[in-house]
């Protein structure tokens, strides 16, 4: 009777073990990952992919939330993809997730460790650590292992596309994680964090003690366009800026400008846009703390994101009350050992071979591109060559481009296949190609060539043309204030 019954027991449990096998849901469920609080599998509404929602907390005061999406063997292209957030994240953008999964891809997002809002981080170094580099890294470690647990091998490649604080996370990656992806590009990226937040802070206070209306802001960004006219291509010229970088004299000629289109902007208005347009400055030594809104972008997007402040200093202390001497410091020593990605050291990222491409809007009063044009220079710096850079790492200063849209191109290229095709297939991105959409039709494209160069016109032969253009000529954070994070 005992053999009996432990040969029947021995049955079930096999045949429970072959169930098992055959549940790739109940295989993922059971997984043991690290850090793991929560776990939960299930299929996708059209079913065809598997995604598992996941709550990671590796401190008390950490809770990241992290979502993939695992096509169907069948469909899966052997590729991992890592996507980043925007704003302060806080939230999971599944559709992208869905949308990418449906193309083949792997793919994984992550809060950030910021939901249900920027306020989670108010006091709670924990959060500032998550949202500055630990669950972009838990996100991708985690996503690989249900890769190889759920097709039976690791990714062939891996890549990681953001954009904004997305684009933070890419570099952060690049820096820190060398070995978590093969291809990375950062559009618009928020990498210099703490000094951009300053800047938004210095604009905010400066636009409520003198607001714009909607119309002076517009005449305040026609005159910017005209006095740059002369020296943009024919279509460009009047319409919108394709490289920002100026000096103060440009600025005060374009206040000048403004001031003959529209006579209600005084005295008032015209030291605010010089404060505006040169960036702010630290109140007792003048150190740089970052460049100014670029000409011929709008000002209106250029203040707010002001949730930083509020992780150092609470919601009491009032935000104009706020001071660019000792609370700046106060500011930059908490927050930025976490969330600045400005080490140009990027040398293990490229010895692995490890490919890179980053845009940058010339209309991007959000994120402005000097600090990305100064942060690339900082990188050929330490390579010691244009060269040597360009070799894994490119950057398209992209005319015209909002932070989303814009006056110039406002379809941004398609990062992704550049950069596959430059990993896995050497196929270096000598062009990409910017569009500008009107009611879902292009009106007009071009391509856009790696910094230094750009785009200049050919009248001989009515065609686009790749021109030498200026390297730098953007004045530097002062490194103080921009310290590669270091926690």
């Amino acid at each position: 009777m005992i053999k009996t019954l432990s040969l029947f027991g021995l049955c079930a449990l096999l045949t429970s073990f072959t169930a098992f096998a055959d549940d790739p849901l109940a295989k993922l469920q059971a997984l043991k990952i690290e850090h793991a609080a929560k776990v939960d599998v299930q299929r996708a509404p059209k079913g065809d992919s598997t995604v598992v929602k996941l709550l990671l907390q590796p401190a008390k005061g950490s809770n990241i939330n992290v979502e993939v999406w695992l096509p169907d063997a069948a469909k899966w292209n052997g590729r991992f993809l890592g996507l980043g957030n925007g704003g302060a994240a806080g939230k999971i953008n599944s559709s992208s997730l869905a949308g990418h999964s449906a193309a083949g891809y792997a793919a994984a997002t992550t809060d950030m460790g910021t939901a249900p809002n920027s306020d989670s981080g108010i006091g709670n170094r924990e959060v500032w650590k998550d949202f500055g580099f630990r669950a972009t890294h838990l996100m991708t470690v985690t996503a690989k292992q249900l890769v190889r647990a759920h097709y039976g091998k690791a990714p062939a490649f891996s890549y990681f596309s953001g954009g904004s604080t997305g684009g933070q996370q890419a570099l952060q990656e690049a820096q820190r994680y060398p070995e978590d992806y093969d291809g990375i590009t950062a559009a618009v990226p928020a990498h210099c964090r703490t000094p951009l937040h300053a800047y938004f802070l210095w604009n905010d206070q400066i636009l409520k003690q003198c607001p714009f209306t909607k119309e002076q802001e517009a005449n305040v960004i026609a005159a910017a366009n005209e006095f740059m006219a002369p020296r943009e291509i024919p279509l460009a010229a009047g319409k919108f800026v394709s490289d920002p970088r100026c000096t103060m004299q440009d600025i005060e000629a374009v206040i000048d400008l403004a001031r003959k289109k529209d006579a209600s902007l005084t005295d008032e208005h015209a030291k605010a846009l010089r404060k505006l347009f040169d960036g702010p400055r630290h109140a007792k030594t003048d150190e740089r703390l970052f460049n100014g809104i670029p000409l011929g972008s709008s000002l209106s997007a250029s203040h707010g994101h002001l949730y930083l402040f509020q992780w150092v200093f609470g919601k009491e202390k009032p935000l104009e009350d706020i001071n660019f001497s000792n609370d700046l410091d106060t500011y930059t020593a908490a927050l930025a050992p976490y969330l600045n990605a400005e080490n140009a050291n990027l040398s293990a990222f490229e010895k692995r071979g490890g490919k890179l491409i980053a845009t940058t809007g010339a209309a991007d009063s959000v994120v402005p591109p000097q600090a990305t044009i100064d942060y690339y220079e900082r990188v050929v710096e330490h390579f010691g060559s244009l060269e040597k850079a360009q070799s894994f790492f490119r950057l398209y200063l992209v005319p015209g481009m909002a932070h989303g849209g814009g006056p110039g191109v406002n379809q941004a290229p398609n990062l992704l296949d550049a950069i596959r095709a430059w990993r896995e297939d050497g196929k270096a991105p000598e062009t990409l190609t910017g569009r500008h959409i009107v009611n879902g039709k292009t009106e007009w494209e071009m391509q856009l060539h790696p910094y230094p160069k750009k785009t200049g016109w050919n009248a001989k032969t009515s065609s686009f043309e790749a021109v030498d253009g200026a390297r730098g000529g953007v004045e530097r954070v002062a490194e103080r204030f921009r310290p590669a994070a270091k926690e």
